[in-house]
């Protein structure tokens, strides 16, 4: 009787592994280029998808190169999801090349970028030869992010119209709560800036009437008098808290910081949690304004 059972369970266990492969590889293969989007495509494809994210965590979208491993699952793909970051301005055109067939959908497409800017000599300045990235860091932004995956997937998988678009409204219904959430949590703050290492937060600040105070200018370290007229203004701002992320070097901000008599505390916008990681950033950037 237990040899029995035991090949019953045997029988049923390589069915089970069986139909977990075929749904594996039934599942539309797609790339996204940073980790949050990773996020995005999950809430609306679910189990129809399978996402691969080519920035790995703790590289930089600045510099990062795609891995031969990345490159090989690239010929496999049907779609990539760009966002607009400066790793695809240097490797979007060779890994196209690499799959002819994929598809590439720019969920960055029709949105309005905005200049980087910094602080120096008590005046705001645009810092950047381009324009900000870092638009996956807005909520309002997200949304239409979110509809531009909703149509690259329904047009990739047009038999799960209707699976994805529900999905879709549901994802839509949760980042309008964060948004009502963010917008209600930073009213009435008498102190609306916060400084950061390197400005990912403009979008942010942005969306939610907060000022990004940057010490990182064109990409590139503070120069001695750019670190001292940041140190002034923080002194006179009486800003306490300096964030940074785990993608860079935190030695400047730490210099500011202990100028200041204050401390940094990382926050990442890489995360790919990314709901759960605005609401932890928000709680940090609302406590530094206190």
């Amino acid at each position: 009787m237990n040899r029995l059972l035991f090949k019953l369970l045997l029988v049923l266990c390589g069915s089970l592994v069986a139909t977990s492969s075929l749904l594996a590889s039934s599942r539309l293969q797609t790339f996204v280029s940073i980790a949050p989007q990773k996020y995005f495509v999950e809430q609306i494809g679910k189990d129809r998808v399978k996402v691969r994210v080519m920035v790995q965590p703790g590289s930089s979208p600045h510099t990062y190169e795609p891995k031969p491993k990345q490159m090989v699952a690239i010929t496999r793909t049907k779609l990539f999801f760009t966002i607009g970051v400066a790793f695809e301005d240097t490797w979007m055109r060779r890994i196209a090349a690499t799959n002819p067939a994929m598809k590439i959908a720019e969920t960055h497409h029709g949105v309005k970028k905005i200049a980087i800017t910094g602080h120096h000599d008590d005046h705001e300045t645009d810092l950047s030869h381009g324009l900000d990235p870092h638009i996956w860091l807005s909520p309002p932004l997200v949304k239409k992010q979110a509809k531009a995956i909703l149509i690259a997937l329904q047009d990739m998988d047009p038999a799960n119209h209707s699976f994805y678009e529900t999905n879709y409204h549901q994802f839509i219904n949760r980042i309008s709560a964060l948004d009502r959430d963010l917008k209600n949590s930073f009213a009435g703050k008498k102190h609306r800036q916060f400084m950061v290492f390197h400005p990912s937060w403009g979008y942010f600040a942005q969306a939610y009437g907060l000022k990004q105070i940057a010490i990182e200018l064109e990409g590139k370290r503070p120069k001695p008098a750019q670190l001292k007229a940041i140190i002034k203004y923080g002194r006179e701002h009486q800003i306490r808290i300096i964030f940074a992320q785990p993608q860079f070097s935190a030695r400047n901000a730490l210099l500011v910081a202990r100028a200041l008599s204050g401390e940094v505390i990382f926050v990442d916008p890489l995360a790919e949690n990314w709901l759960s990681n605005l609401n932890q950033v928000a709680d940090k950037f609302r406590q530094a304004m206190q």
